[in-house]
């Protein structure tokens, strides 16, 4: 099996989306220290999770101009990275340059997953996350401590059963930004 590693934005209070699932609040001062350590971290060989939202929002958010002007190297990445898609309700994913590799599973199949050879990282998707972490899958959590306390919204962990952790990284911005990792103690 390879290894499981989530990736999440969160706010101090440890919310990874607002109340309605707006993540407009993490889009912070940009700085370039952070840019090029996102950019090394997803230039892996990770095979990317996603839930139907979270893969709805990547793929018109990567795919689009804007992101290809502001940040072509992080747009190259994810558009050529491999990619699963967890949903129900989508009957099939579209493909083209901007956007390649991507697999629809209806499930989580969890030994599917276990006898996997590849590293899979998830970006966001909490209900994945959640599914993930109480199957016992994730290695690692990599979290994105944002400087901002939204006092409501949506947490990727909630009701899942307590999970010691150990601190193996962390790292500060100039912009506020945390980022913190974590592995299965």
């Amino acid at each position: 099996m390879g290894r499981i590693s989530a990736y999440l934005q969160v706010s101090l209070d440890g919310y990874f989306a607002g109340p309605h699932g707006e993540i407009d609040w993490f889009k912070n001062n940009p700085d370039p220290e952070f840019e090029e350590c996102s950019l090394e971290r997803a230039s892996g060989s990770s095979t990317l999770l996603f839930g139907r939202t979270t893969y709805e929002m990547m793929s018109s958010g990567w795919t689009s101009d804007e992101a290809h002007a502001d940040q072509p190297r992080m747009a190259d990445v994810m558009a050529k990275s491999p990619k699963i898609v967890f949903s129900r309700s989508l009957r099939n994913v579209e493909e083209s340059s901007r956007w390649q590799n991507v697999e629809l599973r209806h499930d989580i199949d969890a030994d599917a997953l276990r006898a996997d050879p590849r590293d899979f990282t998830t970006l966001g998707s909490g209900s994945i996350v959640q599914q993930l972490t109480r199957l016992g899958l994730i290695d690692e959590y990599s979290l994105v401590v944002n400087p901002i306390v939204l006092g409501q919204g949506k947490n990727a962990l909630a009701g899942v059963d307590m999970t010691q952790l150990e601190l193996s990284d962390s790292r500060a911005f100039k912009n506020g930004l945390v980022w913190l990792t974590y592995q299965r103690a």
